[in-house]
């Protein structure tokens, strides 16, 4: 985007000429009894719209094949669901940044200090198989085991609710991960701002696939894209994120993140408090989208998402029989787990204990017509 405005260079080939054929990464499946991610590969839908002026960039198929990819076998020395623990970062069932495949490997791309990467792992009896791609392929296996939730301290918690300690002891490779990386995390958090689930995962979604760019090394079929850097998010135009039905009020403060990036990218080497004032001094951050950010960029295990509009009622039907129970009533429940209060309603989230539904669910918004 930074050449965005620049002439065109000459065609080389011509129009709809084939592309670089891709190739797929190595196989694998997770052992027998191993928890895999549900979702295959699922096509995404195109930003709509486009026209003959229209120079927003399109990613095109990977090459996947072009280059080697970086591998590391690393084997954790205690129970691990890969599933389970990569889970918080998908972003919806077409999220272009992240795929479970059928063949039990999980797919993510991320852009790190080092540059674009794509990462697969995969788990193989008690190891885990991890290939990268791209300019950010050594940082992300040198980080994979922290990824993975190497720094994370389960025994730190004690469960004193009998559906707690159910759900643990039947959940057992619960890892809280840790990315090390916060613009990620916090642009689709502050999408997924006061609308519904399927809006956020649709702009992200929009967003990405218009302005990211090929994920390097994964197959065409999965149609996965590196997110925009910081000056790509500033020069989406008004109308795309109208069009992507993002309002005012939630571009504004991406474009105020973006503006700050490198301070925000600071946050995930703090304390989780610590980082989570840094975030919360840019104006639209508040407490729900600094904690859903440092839960995966800094693996906060005490971050509670506190104004949403469905965890406290959950939370409060399955620990105490209150499904009306507000934020207040919901720091009460979770007071005995303090320091461990995110890990606590993760667990809760887990067992599968909803309150039932008394309503039809909330009718997405269009604004794109307006």
């Amino acid at each position: 985007m930074a050449g965005r405005y620049a002439p065109r260079p000459p065609r080389t080939t011509a129009r709809g000429a084939a592309g670089v054929p891709g190739g797929r990464g190595p196989g694998g499946a997770l052992p027998a009894g191993g928890a895999v991610a549900s979702g295959g590969v699922a096509a995404a839908n195109e930003p709509a719209g486009r026209g003959a002026g229209d120079r927003r960039p399109v990613v095109p198929p990977q090459a996947g094949g072009r280059h080697s990819p970086r591998h590391r076998t690393w084997a954790p020395p205690w129970p691990l669901d890969l599933g389970l623990t990569l889970g918080p970062l998908r972003r919806g069932p077409a999220d272009p940044t992240y795929r479970a495949t059928p063949d039990g490997a999980f797919w993510r791309t991320c852009r790190t200090p080092e540059g674009p990467g794509t990462l697969r792992v995969a788990a193989r009896g008690g190891t885990v198989e991890a290939d990268a791609w791209g300019a950010g392929a050594d940082w992300l296996l040198d980080r994979l085991p922290v990824l993975l939730g190497a720094l994370d301290e389960p025994d730190a918690f004690t469960p004193r609710h009998r559906l707690l300690a159910v759900t643990r002891q039947r959940r057992p490779g619960l890892r809280l991960l840790r990315t090390g990386l916060v613009l990620e995390s916090l642009i689709p958090s502050i999408l997924e701002q006061k609308v519904t689930t399927d809006e956020a995962y649709r702009a992200w979604r929009l967003l990405v696939r218009g302005y990211g760019e090929p994920a390097p090394g994964a197959p065409a079929e999965l149609r996965l894209a590196v997110v925009p850097e910081p000056r790509t998010w500033a020069l989406v135009p008004s109308w795309e994120w109208h069009r992507a039905g993002v309002d005012g009020k939630r571009s504004a403060t991406v474009l105020r993140a973006v503006r700050v990036a490198g301070r925000l990218e600071e946050a995930a080497g703090m304390e989780p408090e610590e980082a989570r004032r840094r975030l919360e001094l840019v104006p639209g951050i508040g407490p729900w989208t600094s904690a859903e950010t440092v839960q995966r960029s800094n693996g906060a295990p005490d971050a509670v998402s506190t104004g949403d509009y469905h965890l406290p009622g959950v939370i409060g039907h399955a620990l105490a029989d209150q499904r009306d129970a507000d934020d207040a009533r919901m720091l009460e429940l979770l007071e005995p787990y303090a320091g461990q209060r995110h890990r606590a309603a993760r667990l809760v989230l887990l067992s599968g204990r909803t309150p039932p539904r008394r309503a039809p669910r909330m009718t997405p918004r269009d604004i794109a017509p307006l």
